[in-house]
């Protein structure tokens, strides 16, 4: 009885959001019964929506409001009442959060299969945040949080990392975009995957705020070759990359206790060493057999790649010395 007499009292609506994580808040009505002249205050980063036996009816931005025919326009329409609301009328009041929601993860939980410019089919995860924030409180109603009475950030989650993940296999899928590419520049990779999600968003009565592209890796076995691929651009052509190998394992094997044989280098290894110092001071054959008459080198650029090997550590201070020592005899 004292509640029935009470509900006809209920002269203030409004919402305070005790919970970051709601974006949906259904306000508690009995009977659904609002009594005429109520004031509602909808708060900055809010709105408020009333929907009459199920029909959205008016939807209200942050102010104050009276709750009168001159703010209910829609459902005075609606409802062809003619009595100017002198009696209590029946409706559910809806506010939802526009806050931005940020720091929301994305990533693919499976490998994504992509056919690549330079790799062909290679399979690729991608990791990132984004943020949104309610755009279209009506849309949002409809097709989401629907009468329920708290709609969360959480319940939305898994809905939108999986039309997240299904844009970007699309987008990917066509192989318009190289791997090397999207790893090169992932702020350019992210504005054009924030331009494939935002009519998606949208659809749903939300804004993407943001969308960043933190990481995109390969499968270990590919992103291997790709290193092996570095090392010999870096180091030059095939020969010089298995000579700089050979001498980078002389090196290590010194280091060891068991020498060149316990680093399982042995003699085709020092063989590569010797023929890497006769390419670079100028000597030498190759294969048993007589290398073609050069031009003789400048001693002093043999002086400088000599003291490029030792600071290496490709060669000893010894061998130094010693080739030292014989390219002074021909300057002499």
């Amino acid at each position: 009885m004292f509640n029935m007499f009470k509900k006809q009292f209920i002269d203030v609506i409004d919402w305070t959001e005790d919970d970051e994580d709601v974006l949906a808040y259904r306000y508690p009505v009995m009977d659904m019964e609002i009594q005429t002249g109520a004031q509602l205050t909808v708060r900055e980063s809010q709105m408020a929506v009333f929907v009459n036996e199920g029909n959205l009816a008016d939807v209200f931005s942050p102010g104050r409001y009276e709750l009168s025919t001159k703010t209910l326009p829609v459902l005075t329409t609606l409802l062809n009442w003619d009595k100017a609301f002198k009696s209590p009328f029946k409706s559910d009041v809806y506010f939802f959060s526009t806050r931005e929601k940020v720091d929301q993860r994305w990533g693919t939980q499976q490998p994504i299969t992509i056919r690549d410019k330079e790799f062909g089919p290679i399979r690729l995860r991608a990791f990132g945040t984004f943020s949104y924030k309610i755009e279209e409180p009506s849309t949002f109603h409809q097709k989401l949080s629907g009468t329920r009475e708290r709609y969360t950030v959480s319940e939305l989650d898994g809905q939108l990392r999986s039309l997240i993940v299904t844009t970007i296999a699309s987008k990917f899928g066509g192989g318009d975009i190289a791997f090397l590419d999207m790893a090169a520049n992932q702020t350019k990779l992210s504005e054009e995957m924030k331009k494939e999600l935002d009519l998606a968003f949208f659809e749903y009565g939300l804004k993407l705020c943001t969308f960043l592209v933190q990481s995109i890796t390969l499968p270990e076995e590919l992103q291997q070759y790709l290193d092996k691929q570095s090392s010999m651009n870096l180091v030059g052509d095939l020969n010089k990359y298995a000579t700089f190998q050979a001498a980078d394992s002389i090196k290590d094997a010194a280091k060891n206790e068991g020498g060149l044989a316990g680093a399982g280098v042995g003699l085709g290894a020092g063989a590569a060493l010797g023929q890497a110092f006769a390419s670079a001071l100028g000597g030498g054959a190759q294969g048993g057999q007589q290398a073609a008459p050069q031009k003789e080198e400048d001693p002093f650029e043999l002086l400088e790649k000599l003291q490029g090997l030792l600071d290496k550590g490709i060669i000893s201070q010894e061998e130094f010395d010693s080739k030292k020592a014989d390219i002074l005899k021909r300057i002499s």
